[in-house]
């Protein structure tokens, strides 16, 4: 194979990578949840499509309201 197939071939690869990475961080940023932090450091991340996210989505929304 010629080096410059080889080189375009690299090339295209690397921008696809690049605008799934790009796709994939913009496509996180637009979903809505809300993170409980514990005093012991876990955690809990609760998305849009979780049941119980409507209620605390809704206050979260309040209380950035009420802050801007």
């Amino acid at each position: 194979m010629p080096p410059r197939r080889i080189f375009t071939g690299m090339l295209l690869t690397a921008g696809s990578l690049a605008g799934s990475v790009l796709y994939r961080r913009r496509a996180a940023r637009l979903r809505e949840r809300v993170d409980l932090y514990a005093e012991d450091g876990s955690m809990v991340s609760i998305g849009e499509e979780m049941p119980e996210a409507d209620r605390l989505l809704g206050i979260a929304r309040e209380l950035l309201a009420m802050t801007r």
